[in-house]
């Protein structure tokens, strides 16, 4: 998915590093123009490669998948949910940890948290493919898979379980707000029904595992 907002330059990052994460990232964005104006199944790997300037191992070095390429968040998702409970202030729950993350996510307008200006015709594309939606379902079990590691470690009593309801209030709130946003409703509407719903489900969440 297209991202303009992603810094140059990252802290401690060498030139190598920094000129492999804009490379994989030119070709997620080349592919996302082409995946939108054209359809993700009408569209082939080698085509990509030839617009972004590439050879196709190339492509597939960065994006062992070609669904990859457009649902290139999934290892960042992982990173992300994982990291904020094994990053989390001492006296923090991993659940309240879990909410910070999502409503960053929410206020930063970042595709990861659900909505955000633009994001109807990324959505109209992953609705248009059955591979897509597998894709993605198969990226929230790699989320909950790593989630319950890191609820694991922080010594929550049940970690599989929290995971994955955890992960299954996010996504349903996700999905609910992408479902109005192809339907037509305004992008204000959606947005504060979002938070709204989003802040349910932690509180929710809370409830069911106190403690967590």
């Amino acid at each position: 998915m297209i991202d303009e907002n992603r810094p140059g330059d990252r802290p401690g990052e060498s030139l190598r590093e920094r000129k492999k994460r804009e490379t994989r990232q030119r070709i997620s964005n080349v592919a996302t123009v082409m995946f939108r104006e054209h359809g993700f199944d009408r569209v082939t790997v080698a085509e990509v490669a030839r617009a972004a300037g590439v050879s196709a191992m190339t492509v597939f070095n960065y994006f062992p998948r070609k669904e990859d390429l457009f649902l290139d968040r999934i290892p960042e998702a992982v990173a992300a949910f994982a990291g904020a409970v094994r990053d989390r202030a001492p006296a923090e729950s991993p659940l309240t940890a879990l909410r910070r993350l999502a409503f960053r996510f929410i206020d930063a307008g970042h595709p990861l948290g659900g909505v955000g200006k633009g994001f109807a015709g990324f959505w109209f594309v992953v609705a248009d493919s059955s591979a897509l939606l597998s894709r993605a379902r198969e990226g929230a079990e790699e989320v909950e898979r790593a989630l319950a590691g890191a609820l694991a470690e922080a010594g929550v009593a049940d970690p599989d379980l929290t995971a994955a309801v955890t992960v299954a209030a996010y996504r349903s709130v996700c999905v609910v707000s992408v479902r109005d946003e192809l339907a037509g409703v305004p992008y204000e509407e959606v947005a504060v029904d979002h938070r709204e719903r989003m802040a349910a489900a932690f509180d929710g969440l809370e409830r069911m595992f106190p403690g967590a």
